[in-house]
Parts: structure tokens; C-alpha cells; sequence
């Protein structure tokens, strides 16, 4: 497998600071959505890196330095729970990546987004689906906003102990959901998420 084919075919039409695009978070029922946006060196390849689906937490956190070290630019922004209730979840993830790409110290000229939608970008860019398997820069990103995402769930945990953030990361869980019937709701659930639960 090439890992870098499509930052190469990129790189081959002129392009010179390619990002990779990708984002944690669309389907839990709490917490904001993260996105990452990492620009590579040139035919740089990072041991150990995949989709972050595919990798362990413990493996994740590892690359997380790593990733950060050896990119050229990196960016991690996210869109709050009032955004995503306010705009929906496709239009929050579409803003996160808009502000990741936006956030690199590196303005990158070409960016390649992980799935089937583009953010509105002032740059040339291009949906790939399963990228996050198929590029190694978008394998970083999705590895970054991942464990971004994540740290953020652990802080809740130690605020609100008994809805277990730190094990489900705000996923729709059998316990998240019966403690979300038995505690109500937190201020960092998505209301719109919960209309079937709270019923």
C-alpha cells in the first residue's frame, strides 16, 4: 500500500503544502467535535500510523507526540455542543476542519478532507473516502483530533464522575445512556442527540 499516492499526485500538479483533513466526534451524544488539519514533509512516513479506528488508545497517544514532531504543520480545532445544536453536526464538522486548515502556522495550498463533504476552504481541495486508511497525512490528522477529542472527555469525567466519559467518550453506550436516564442531562450533552433517550 502507498500511503503517500495521494499527497504525491498532489504534490506532482504544483501543489506545495499538502494537509491532510480529518475529524473525531460526529456521533457522540456529548462533546464537541474535533478536527485535525497535518501538512507532512515531503515523502515522510510515520511507523505505526492508520486510521486512528484501527489503532489502540495506548498506540494513539504515542503517535500523538510523534506526529506532532515530525509534521511541518499541524492544527486541531474543534466546533462546541452550542454550534453543533445550532448549525447540525454536518455543518459543526464542516466548521472544525475550516478551522483546522485555517489554524496551520504553514498555509497550506491544497488540502484533502477524509469523506464525502468539502468545508467551505479558500484553497483547492478534494473529498476522499476512508482516507484516513488510504493517506498518511489524513491518518495523522485522524489520530490528532482523536486524542484532542479525548483529552477533553477525560476532563469531563473528573467533573461529572458518574457518567463515565473516560470509558465511552461520550458514545451512546449502554451505561452512557442509562446514566443520562438516571442524572439527567450535563452541559456538555447535544440536546438534539437525546430526543429518543429522553423521551
Amino acid at each position: 500500500m502507498n500511503w503517500l499516492e495521494y499527497e504525491n499526485i498532489a504534490i506532482g500538479k504544483g501543489y506545495n503544502a499538502v494537509c491532510g483533513v480529518d475529524e473525531a466526534g460526529r456521533g457522540p451524544l456529548a462533546g464537541p467535535v474535533c478536527a485535525a488539519a497535518v501538512i507532512l514533509p515531503k515523502d515522510t512516513v510515520i511507523e505505526g500510523v492508520n486510521d486512528s479506528k484501527k489503532l489502540s488508545e495506548k498506540k494513539r497517544e504515542a503517535l500523538f507526540d510523534v506526529i506532532k514532531e515530525q509534521a511541518l504543520a499541524y492544527s486541531v480545532a474543534f466546533a462546541s455542543v452550542d454550534e453543533i445544536e445550532s448549525m447540525n453536526i454536518l455543518n459543526a464538522t464542516m466548521l472544525a476542519m475550516k478551522r483546522a486548515v485555517e489554524g496551520l502556522s504553514v498555509k497550506a495550498d491544497y488540502a484533502m478532507i477524509d469523506g464525502n463533504r468539502l468545508p467551505n476552504l479558500d484553497i483547492d481541495c478534494e473529498c476522499i473516502v476512508k482516507g484516513d486508511a488510504k493517506s498518511m497525512s489524513i491518518a495523522c490528522a485522524s489520530i490528532l483530533a482523536k486524542v484532542s477529542r479525548d483529552r477533553l472527555l477525560y476532563k469531563y469525567a473528573e467533573e461529572y464522575p458518574e457518567y463515565q466519559f473516560d470509558k465511552h467518550k461520550g458514545y451512546g453506550t449502554k451505561a452512557h445512556v442509562e446514566a443520562i436516564k438516571k442524572y439527567g442531562v450535563t452541559p456538555y450533552h447535544r440536546p438534539s442527540f437525546l430526543k429518543k433517550i429522553l423521551k
